[in-house]
């Protein structure tokens, strides 16, 4: 709950309790019961239902039977501070270096919901057929950075993930078997970075690596993407990996001496 300060006209104290519960979860605390939530927030179990039903049904909040936790959905709350402040500028810096360096387009995403969202992107050649730029929406399953987005969830919410995203084929290529998609982002997990050969769109191929904050946790994705035709797969794998984390351990660093 908020400081007991003085709170002036307009106050508003149904949101000071929903983000109160938001600020309930942490990594120590990634499932809380009801009972749990009100304890760590100082409302009532009512008060606390109240809020997290609230946002249960605005999608900020997940359930199983007795737990409840965040969805990646939480994330949109810090975009305009990643866009405004900090991230989305750092990480410009880093993908523009990166694009130069490469010759190809570069971009950076988080999660929300069933899709990656851009929040960073230095293009230089246009190889889709979709016009890309900050805050493009693409579906997770079938993109590099969706997967290594995909890869840092705890298990239970890549299981929710799988059970109800809808898989549509793209292309003849794209992954749409759950299975078998598990088995990628659980691939991507081991290797800690993901390659998408034409998934999303027939000449399209990416690689991509995580972001991480300070305390080792995925917050977001960068990726370099490139025309089939022109960057063979073991360049991505050989040439543009390396540099592609070297971009990704650099806006990490920054970042570190920004917030």
């Amino acid at each position: 709950m908020a400081e007991s300060i003085e709170r002036p006209v307009g106050y508003v104290q149904s949101l000071d309790r929903g983000l109160a519960v938001i600020r309930s979860f942490s990594a120590e605390r990634p499932r809380l019961t009801l009972s749990e939530v009100a304890r760590q927030t100082g409302l009532s179990r009512a008060a606390a239902r109240r809020s997290l039903i609230t946002l249960q049904t605005l999608g900020y909040v997940g359930s199983d039977d007795r737990h409840f936790y965040l969805t990646p959905r939480v994330l949109t709350l810090g975009y305009a501070y990643l866009s405004s402040l900090s991230f989305a500028d750092v990480a410009q810096s880093h993908l523009t270096d990166l694009a130069n360096d490469v010759h190809e387009s570069c971009s950076a995403s988080v999660l929300d919901g069933f899709d990656i969202v851009y929040v960073a992107r230095a293009a230089t050649k246009r190889i889709m057929t979709i016009s890309l730029s900050v805050g493009t929406r693409l579906p997770a399953y079938a993109t590099s950075m969706g997967r290594v987005l995909l890869a840092a969830l705890p298990g239970d919410r890549l299981e929710s993930y799988l059970d109800t995203a809808t898989l549509a084929p793209l292309t003849e290529r794209t992954i749409v078997d759950r299975a078998r998609l598990r088995a990628e982002v659980e691939r991507t997990r081991a290797r800690g970075w993901c390659l998408v050969d034409q998934e999303l769109e027939h000449g399209v191929r990416s690689i991509a690596v995580p972001v991480r904050d300070a305390a080792g946790r995925v917050v977001a994705a960068v990726n370099t993407s490139a025309h089939a035709t022109r960057v063979p797969l073991a360049t991505l794998q050989r040439t543009f990996l390396p540099k592609l984390r070297d971009c990704a351990a650099a806006i990490d660093a920054e970042l570190r001496t920004v917030r």
